[in-house]
């Protein structure tokens, strides 16, 4: 098998002088991204933190000290960055968040779904922070965080396929010829001649059914253990939204007999003690919503189906009021941590 090295093919690029080292200030890319990425590990450390606690199984076991250890690293190094500039630490979310001692809220199988959207959320997040750093040290970094979100994603989808946990994406027949696209009904999908879904059409329906069924079984278990009312409330209504995408999105691929995921919502037990604040659950959820948003934005990108358009586009917008409510939840109670932002000039 051929070598993987990039730098087999790429050849290399010395400059004699680098303006934008290491020992420049931090401009706001990179604190914005940074932040960001701090903010959402101190997240995970916690969670993982709890599921930690009340899991049996040695091969899930080890994914999710993996997936602690990674956010652990992550956190310190970018403390490191920011302390060099006299940046402040941000206090995102800490030991007083979750309750060690809380009973088991989801089973063992539920972990390796949570920890494959947390890491598609993260790897969205750094793949888009890589081509904007200008200082080599923080874009090295960044590049450090892919690869080691991509090697645990491949452990991830290793445990999945091997336990059986999830079904395999949609087998479609392999093309006998190259073909060219010689009709407007293409674009079809409500009335007319509407064709088959095309691959990338298909790949995207499954990848958020994936994510949604995930967000719904955490959702679940965070509606059973919260104590606010108004976030109990708003957390329902992230129910109703999510199961209805969920649907659509299936029927879609079953018009067409094509496999779907499944929903997760037997791995969430009926404990209602809360093993997490309310604080972490309502900010986890604005996360996991905001991911939605930008999964959609790449599923509209290679959609070619009006009919697929609608759909995302009608849970875009229910999915942004949502994330526009508990934000202002946030807001109220004084949860919300502001990102770095410009000079107040007005």
């Amino acid at each position: 098998m051929d070598s993987l090295n990039p730098m087999d093919v790429l050849k290399p690029i010395d400059l004699s002088s680098k303006e934008l080292d290491e020992n420049q200030p931090l401009t706001s890319v990179e604190m914005g991204k940074l932040w960001a990425t701090y903010v959402g590990n101190s997240m995970s450390s916690q969670i993982l933190t709890y599921f930690l606690q009340h899991c049996d199984d040695d091969y899930i076991k080890k994914l999710l000290e993996n997936g602690l250890a990674l956010s652990k690293d992550f956190m310190k190094r970018i403390e490191g960055f920011l302390k060099k500039d006299n940046f402040p630490i941000p206090v995102g979310f800490t030991e007083e968040d979750v309750n060690l001692g809380a009973p088991r809220l989801f089973e063992d199988e539920f972990y390796v779904h949570y920890l494959k959207y947390a890491a598609k959320a993260g790897i969205s997040l750094y793949a888009v922070a890589v081509p904007l750093q200008m200082r080599e040290d923080i874009r090295e970094f960044f590049i450090y965080l892919n690869n080691c979100v991509a090697i645990l994603l491949g452990q991830i989808n290793n445990v999945l396929a091997e336990k059986k946990y999830i079904a395999k994406p949609p087998i479609i027949p392999t093309p006998e010829t190259v073909d060219f696209i010689q009709k407007q009904s293409y674009l079809n999908g409500f009335v007319g001649d509407v064709r088959p879904l095309h691959a990338l059409e298909i790949i995207h329906l499954y990848d958020n059914i994936e994510n949604n069924v995930t967000s719904k079984a955490l959702l679940l278990g965070f509606y059973q253990t919260v104590r606010d009312e108004k976030i109990k409330a708003l957390f329902k209504r992230g129910l109703n939204i999510t199961d209805k995408s969920i649907k659509q999105y299936m029927e879609k691929l079953h018009t067409e007999q094509l496999q779907t995921p499944s929903f997760i919502d037997h791995l969430v037990t009926t404990s209602t003690y809360p093993p997490f604040s309310d604080k972490i659950m309502l900010f986890h959820k604005v996360d996991m919503f905001s991911m939605k948003i930008r999964a959609f934005g790449n599923s509209l990108a290679v959609n070619g189906r009006r009919d697929i358009g609608f759909l995302y586009g009608r849970t875009l917008i229910n999915t942004s009021l949502f994330v526009d409510d508990a934000t202002n939840i946030m807001i109220e109670k004084g949860w919300l941590e502001s990102p770095p932002k410009a000079l107040d000039r007005v």
